[in-house]
């Protein structure tokens, strides 16, 4: 969730500039119809700041690895995207749901562009389409300074930035208290004689999470990762939606058949 360099491209993003007054001084800023990358990628990163909102729409897991982040599956299998078609719209236009706070800062982002600086530089993927010469909705920079919509654009970045913080010391939390076990979801649709198995990712132990002591509970309690460990387990029951989108859409796996599956077991 922190910032990364642009040799190190985080997911959507092709590549990576930052908005210099030389470079950009008389560019415009267009807003983007859609993200062409987002309809091939079936998760994305979500902060702790958004959990409650999140686990109303998508499952909540954690990456595999080391250094395990929050995600937020739109699709279980690699390449599919239920909730956004190819070209980055909502597959369905009459569908609300929460839009993660990732997807929404496309194309910008705040990126270290010297490893050994902490200094953050405004940035944005310049194959997006989103900065022009022309016929854009607003001018990036007034004169010799940036202009209110790109300080708008900035000071939500830097939002994300502090979100993405919190969720790091939250992925800490989780980890010294050694609550992340790997992750496996089944799933049996009526009528199929074998279970679908998802694994590949982690996720909160049940059993560890109840033999909590008095005292690590309320740890987590006053840090506020007791409801974010909450609506990561209440989001795990949404599998078996994203399975049944997947049949409906013609993307679940071969055999699933095209009944929405009857049960979901983690």
């Amino acid at each position: 969730m922190a910032s990364q360099a642009p040799n190190d491209l985080p997911p959507l993003y092709a590549d990576l500039q930052p908005i210099q007054r030389p470079v950009h001084g008389d560019k415009m800023f267009k807003r983007i119809d859609g993200i062409r990358t987002l309809g091939r990628t079936h998760a994305v990163p979500v902060t702790v700041d958004e959990f409650v909102l999140v686990q109303r729409h998508f499952p909540i897991i954690f990456s595999s690895g080391e250094a395990p982040v929050p995600l937020a599956l739109m699709g279980l299998n690699e390449g599919v995207n239920t909730f956004f078609d190819a070209e980055g719209q909502p597959r369905n236009p009459d569908e609300t749901f929460y839009i993660p706070a990732y997807v929404r800062r496309y194309p910008f982002m705040l990126s270290r562009l010297q490893q050994d600086s902490d200094q953050l530089s405004l940035c944005v993927d310049p194959t997006a389409g989103a900065i022009v010469d022309t016929g854009g909705d607003t001018q990036l920079f007034d004169g010799e300074q940036p202009s209110a919509a790109t300080n708008e654009i900035l000071a939500f970045c830097e939002q994300f930035e502090q979100a993405g913080q919190r969720t790091t010391a939250f992925m800490r939390e989780l980890q010294d208290l050694k609550l992340l076990m790997e992750g496996e979801v089944a799933i049996q649709p009526d009528g199929a004689q074998q279970p679908f198995i998802y694994r590949g990712f982690q996720m909160v132990d049940e059993e560890k999470f109840r033999e909590l002591s008095g005292d690590k509970l309320r740890k987590l309690n006053q840090s506020g990762g007791l409801g974010v460990i909450m609506s990561h387990l209440f989001s795990l029951s949404l599998v078996r939606d994203i399975f049944g989108r997947q049949v409906a859409q013609g993307t679940g796996p071969a055999g699933a058949g095209a009944a929405a599956p009857a049960t979901a077991e983690a």
